[in-house]
Order: C-alpha cells, then structure tokens, then sequence
C-alpha cells in the first residue's frame, strides 16, 4: 500500500513526510475495517480507496485559501481528514447528519491523533458558525445551488465555497443565484481515476 500511495503521489506531484503518507494509509485501513459492519463507502478495495478519496481528495489542497475550513456532508471523512492530514496548519470541521460516519470519524481522531479536525453530528442548515469560515467544502453533496442556498450561513466575509465535482455541471453553474459569483474553475488531474474531476470555487458577491 505505501509504495502504491508514493506512487500516486509521484504521479500528482505532490510531496509528503513519511508521518503524513502512514497516517493516510492508516485511515484507509480504518475506512476499510469500518466499512464492512457500517457501510461507509461503496468502494471496498483498499487499493482504489487510495485513488478514488485519497488522492481525490488531497489534490483539492493547492487550491485551497484560509485556515479555517468545514467539509459539509463529510460521510466518512471525504474530503477533510485527507486535506487535514496534508494541511495540519489548517482545521477542519467535519459535518455529518449520521450519528455512525460521526462516531467513525472520531475513532480516526483518537487512532491517529488529528487535533486539526473537530467532527460535528449535525444537519448543516442548524449548524452555527460561530465563527464563519474560509472555505465551505462539499464533495458529491448537492447541486451547487443547492450547496450554497443550505450553506449560506457558513463562509467568513471573505470565504469561499469549493465544490468538488466530476464532469463539468455547466447547467448548475449556470443556474446560480445571482449574488454568486463563480471564481474559478479547475480541472483535477487525479492519477489513475477514471473521469473526470473538477473544483467548482465560488464567492459570494458583496451587498
């Protein structure tokens, strides 16, 4: 599994300590040992974990701006235990509605002593954010519509939604409220995954 990580990595050119890269196999091992009494993923083989969250997840990190971050609709931890572990100078808030995602990403807390994540059972439309965030993160969570309507509350002044999304949604893109602004558009390249990924990065527009 290291090798086929470090590989990954190479591939995507992205550098990591040897502590970074065991705590990101760790975590794969926890998903996979969780999966199989709580159904956390639909992905089962260790292997295409490491491509289809791990490195889906981590290539998001370049891109990302602020300290503060909540990944809403978090599921097992997608994409902010892999961006807290390359970014241990930012924290994440980890959201999830499900009390059994929430009492996995506390194990993967304890086991592998992230003090740079704070999970929270919670749906987001009740969430405070006392205070507001840089960066609210979704991955496969909802339209972007929808995603910035429930998440409005959430982003900082200054803050920013990213949405992690496969083909291009230009219809979604398209049919924003008109007090979004899209900042930028990324393409992701992702080694081995089949598909295509994109960053959907989003400003609220000032009054």
């Amino acid at each position: 599994m290291l090798n086929k990580l470090s590989h990954l990595l190479d591939d995507a050119g992205i550098t990591l300590s040897s502590h970074q890269k065991s705590q990101l196999l760790a975590y794969v091992e926890l998903l996979n040992k969780w999966n199989k009494a709580y159904n956390l993923t639909s992905v089962r083989d260790p292997q295409e974990m490491l491509v289809r969250h791990i490195m889906d997840s981590i290539v998001v990190a370049p891109h990302l701006s602020g300290q503060r971050f909540i990944d809403v609709g978090t599921g097992p931890g997608l994409p902010g235990i892999p961006l807290a572990i390359v970014c241990p100078d930012s924290h994440f808030t980890l959201l999830d509605s499900l009390g059994k995602r929430v009492r996995f990403l506390r194990q993967v807390q304890h086991e592998l002593k992230l003090e740079n994540i704070t999970p929270v059972q919670s749906r987001v439309e009740d969430f405070p954010a006392d205070p507001a965030f840089d960066g609210v993160l979704s991955r496969a969570f909802a339209s972007l519509t929808d995603m910035v309507t429930w998440c409005h509350h959430l982003p900082a002044e200054n803050g920013l939604f990213y949405a992690l999304k496969g083909v291009l949604p230009q219809d979604e893109i398209d049919s924003l409220p008109p007090e979004l602004a899209v900042e930028k558009v990324i393409h992701l390249a992702v080694p081995e995954l089949e598909g295509e990924r994109h960053l959907v990065i989003i400003r609220p527009k000032k009054n």
